[in-house]
């Protein structure tokens, strides 16, 4: 693996602790800011928001820039947003720069996916995209918890200090090791949005918006759940939330080469053991010990699905996979507020704090169900029949071809036109 990974992977590390650490400062800033938790509960939703508005608008925006270009750009505004979080005056403006440094996340996941995918020779592009994702999960074990920490002793204006710096450190590791991709001369908007519009690629993100909601109707409350369920105190937190980050990790290193050797049986296999592990969460969660072993297989089940859901979307969109693949993280956030609301739903509805579980375990059988339809749809997709020609007596029949073309020729939801030879590199996805 080449070391422009390494810098993708630290900049999914600054991403990954401003992402997840405001669950864990919440209480701090709505001290210090003289509001309600509930209200400081809005900072989570305005980075969510950012992530699904900036991932198709910069992306767009910057659909013409070189890849490295892009990326830099990309972290410059990651860390004037979290500059800004840690300078505002009031909630107002830590609002706004909540949104500010959300509006990067889905596009430079977006472009990262595609230039990790190219740093690589074919048979290990899910391997490659799988390290950057390391970055990510990584956060979750590391990161968060320090900088929760930090911010609980500190200040929590002190952890977006830090994570402004880590920012500056992943451009200077970018600059350095990450190699000058040009953008392919077919490459626009136009041809992004089209490709955005194939019915595999929305059937996609339509699986990561169901599936991946499952995952965060748990995790959004599994600090409540903690001490009110699994009967740990608040000190145990930050070693919980460390354990489900150990889980997505090895999730992650697992959903490299599986993707890898068959994309579509790792999906369904994931979002499978998602649900199961979901719906025997509440069962065991009172007997401590079974309990932090369900937490690191539900980071490491729930994880396992982005790296297929990421290559998939990737390969369906193959001429133009940059806003795709970046949609996919706007996906994932939908897939994060909608779940966290769901969870909450069950919770206010009296069902008790281990219920979001359950609403999570139906959210991952819907994702399942989406994902078994579009592998239906994919294999059964049509052919189109040679071309005919009239002969004497006003019949028709097969026009003589060169041997070379005698197959007929594939037709993808795009309407663009693919010789089987060629078609074949796609059965891996199936």
């Amino acid at each position: 693996m080449p070391l422009a990974l390494l810098a993708l992977a630290v900049s999914a590390f600054g991403i990954g602790t401003t992402e997840f650490v405001m669950m864990g400062l919440l209480p701090n800033v709505a001290d210090d800011l003289g509001t309600s938790v509930p209200t400081a509960g809005y900072l989570v939703s305005a980075y969510a928001i950012g992530v699904v508005l900036g991932a198709p608008l910069l992306t767009g925006l910057g659909s013409r820039v070189p890849r490295k270009k892009m990326l830099l750009l990309l972290m410059a505004l990651f860390t004037i947003g979290n500059l800004a979080s840690a300078l505002a005056p009031d909630f107002g403006w830590l609002l706004a720069g909540r949104v500010l440094a959300g509006l990067p996340h889905g596009a430079f996941f977006g472009v990262g996916a595609v230039v990790a995918a190219r740093l690589v020779a074919e048979g290990r592009q899910a391997r490659a995209v799988a390290t950057m994702f390391l970055g990510l999960t990584v956060a979750n074990i590391v990161g968060v918890p320090a900088a929760t920490l930090l911010g609980q002793h500190l200040g929590w204006r002190a952890t977006f200090l830090v994570v402004a710096a880590i920012g500056l450190a992943a451009m200077a590791a970018l600059a350095r090791l990450v190699p000058r991709i040009p953008v392919e001369a077919h490459q626009d908007v136009r041809h992004e949005l089209r490709a955005l519009g194939n019915r595999q690629v929305l059937l996609g993100l339509l699986t990561a918006v169901f599936g991946f909601a499952g995952v965060f109707a748990v995790y959004s409350y599994l600090s409540a759940m903690t001490t009110k369920a699994m009967g740990f105190g608040e000190s145990s937190v930050t070693i919980v939330l460390a354990l489900f980050g150990i889980g997505m990790t090895l999730g992650a290193l697992a959903a490299g080469p599986l993707t890898d050797r068959a994309l579509r049986p790792t999906l369904y296999g994931s979002l499978g053991a998602l649900a199961v592990v979901l719906v025997a969460f509440p069962f065991t969660v009172h007997v401590q010990w079974a309990a932090l072993v369900m937490v690191v297989l539900l980071g490491g089940v729930g994880f396992m699905t982005t790296t297929p859901l990421q290559m998939l979307v990737m390969n369906k969109a193959k001429d133009a996979p940059t806003l795709a693949s970046a949609s996919n993280h706007s996906a994932f956030n939908l897939a994060n507020a909608g779940g966290a609301w769901l969870g909450g739903v069950a919770i206010a509805a009296g069902w008790g704090w281990t219920s979001p579980a359950f609403v999570g375990a139906v959210l991952a059988v819907l994702g399942l169900a989406i994902a078994a339809t579009a592998g239906f749809l994919d294999r059964t997709k049509p052919v189109r029949r040679l071309r005919t020609e009239p002969v004497c007596g006003g019949g028709q029949a097969p026009a003589i071809v060169p041997a070379q073309q005698a197959r007929p020729a594939l037709e993808d939801e795009g309407g663009h036109r693919t010789h089987p030879v060629t078609a074949t590199s796609a059965e891996s996805t199936r």
